[in-house]
This record gives C-alpha cells, structure tokens and sequence, in this order.
C-alpha cells in the first residue's frame, strides 16, 4: 500500500511567484458574478468535459455549516446544466453528524440537499484505485460507487482548512472521494498511532494529492473543476457552525479543465489581494505548508501551474489576479 522510506518534500510554506514557474498554460474562466446565474454561465465554460452518468462532487457541510455552496445556486446548475447529475458524498473519518449513512442522511436533509439524488458513496463498500507514479500508496480506497459514473465536476468551496492550508479542488477530491474509514484513514493516520490527525505538513499534502491523482486518472478527460471563492473562511465546511469568522472579501467563481491550473490560481488571487484583505488565508495556507499541494500536483504531471485568466464578464478579455481583486468589497456576512 505505502511506499517505502517515502521522504516528504519541502517548501509548502513558501509561494512561488507567477515569473518564476515553467511550463505550458492552461485556461482557467473568471465571473465576479456570485449568484446561481454566475454559477451556471462559468460551468458552460468547462460543461464539454461531462457526459453520460455525471458525478457532482460537492462538500454538503455540517448541520447549518453557514459558508458552504449556497443550495439554491447548485439546485439551479443541475437543473440548467446537469439534470441527470447526481451529488456524491462519502461519510466523514471524525465523529460526528456525517460519521455513518444514517447520520450523513439526515444532516443532508437538515442542510436542504433534497432537490437532487445524494449518493454516500462508501455506504456499502469501497473500491481500490491505482495512484500512478506516487511514493505513498499505489492505490486508494474510494468510495464503492465512485466507479459507477462517466464523468466528474469537482463543484468546490474554496476556503481555508485547519490541515491542508487551503481546500480546493485538490482537498474536495482527494479527501472527498476517499472513504471515510479506510481511505481517509490513509491520508490522515499513520497506522498504529493514537493520534488519527498525526499526518500534517508537506506529507499530508502529497497523501491527499496522491488520492486525488487517482481520481483524477480514472475520470482521464471526462473532469472539470469549478472553485466558488465566496464565504472563505480559514475553516473548512466540515468545521460547520465552528468555522472561523470570515474576514477574507469575497472574490468570484473560477473554472477549468485543468485542476492545478485552478487552484494555483485562486491561491495566486488570494496573494494578489492587500495585506488586511489576504492576512487570515495566507498564513493559514503557510503555516500548515499548504502550498506544497500546488508544487506536488505539478511533480506528478497533474496540470499547469501557469495559466491564462480568462474574464467572462467582459468578452473573454485575459486579465491578471490583481484584475480579478480590484476594489473588493469588506465580507458583510
């Protein structure tokens, strides 16, 4: 399962400036337009990659988790554009109101996920995922029926986390479609100790990017990625009502084919912002050593960490981070 004398790599507490990085560009789609309609016109940009059985990864929170992807926004994209969809979940690895099916099923009813079929992945069972070229595992253990659908759009809250820095794409698949006993254990554990959360720092990011990688080689082509910086705590939605106040401003959605493309970018506009604007985001995302998620993916051949930032709100003009954050308006709840 586990590599041997796997060593972490370094630097996660230590951005990389845009001048500095090689390699190819991807695209990734910019709206400033948080509503459902903004939310529907930017999936249009990506919707090419999904086909047949399409799978929604989506975190869908704790009971009354106030930051998580507002409900009316994700019912209106699945009726517009995905209307076979389906959201997927699995049960959570800590204890609490999503630790087993039957609790999970209720805090989704008590969170208003009842507009769309809601598929607890790991309800009955699990399945093995090759992870090409990684130095933790050779495989991950995912949810049983993650295999059952076509295609995949990671639909993600972009926000802080207390373990990871930052959760993107990256954490809502690597973390979010492992199952919650045995696959998230691998991320989170090393066997044998006492402490479930004892993983931190750069190698918890290279586990949970490694259960990512798998994921994403099983989807191959049929993935899209669609990051809602909105509501950006420094806590993740599993957090709930618990989370850290928000002090980061709202900021737009973005999209892409490409996964680190889009998280690098939405990490590129939180730097891009002023001091007061970025100062809770930054150091949660240094201090945990977020970044190397970012540097990881590029090692495995996950994506480009450089990238055109396409402005859908006017003409598909090619704009900068600092475009993107101009004028930002101080979070009001």
């Amino acid at each position: 399962m586990a590599a041997q004398k796997a060593v972490p790599g370094t630097g996660g507490d230590h951005y990389i400036p845009y001048e500095q990085r090689t390699g190819g560009e991807s695209a990734v789609y910019f709206t400033r337009d948080l509503s459902a309609a903004g939310l529907v016109n930017i999936c249009g940009r990506i919707q090419s990659a999904l086909e047949g059985r399409v799978a929604v990864k989506l975190h869908t929170g704790e009971k009354n988790g106030p930051n998580i992807i507002p409900r009316d926004w994700v019912q209106a994209l699945m009726a517009d554009r995905l209307p076979n969809g389906t959201i997927i979940e699995t049960n959570s690895y800590y204890a609490g109101d999503r630790d087993t099916t039957e609790k999970h099923r209720e805090t989704l009813r008590v969170n208003g996920w009842t507009f769309a079929p809601v598929d607890i992945m790991d309800a009955e069972g699990t399945v093995l995922l090759p992870v090409a070229g990684g130095k933790w595992f050779t495989e991950m253990s995912m949810g049983r029926t993650l295999t059952d659908y076509d295609s995949l759009l990671a639909l993600t809250h972009f926000k802080g986390h207390v373990k990871g820095g930052f959760g993107g794409s990256n954490k809502n698949i690597g973390i979010g479609c492992a199952d919650g006993k045995t696959g998230k254990a691998m991320i989170h554990t090393t066997p044998g100790q006492s402490d479930q959360w004892d993983i931190s720092d750069e190698e918890f990011m290279e586990r949970m990017t490694e259960s990512t990688k798998a994921v994403a080689d099983h989807f191959g082509r049929k993935i899209a990625y669609i990051n809602v910086m909105r509501n950006m705590s420094v806590s993740c939605d599993c957090e709930g009502i618990y989370a850290e106040p928000v002090v980061t401003p709202n900021v737009g959605i973005c999209a892409s084919l490409d996964i680190l493309a889009l998280d690098q970018a939405c990490v590129d506009i939180i730097y891009a912002m002023t001091e007061e604007e970025r100062h809770a985001l930054v150091e949660r995302m240094e201090s945990r050593h977020g970044l190397r998620q970012l540097s990881y993916m590029k090692e495995l051949g996950m994506g480009n960490d450089r990238y055109t930032l396409v402005d859908i709100d006017h003409g598909g003009q090619v704009i900068l981070p600092a475009d993107a954050v101009k004028n930002l308006t101080p979070f009001g709840g």
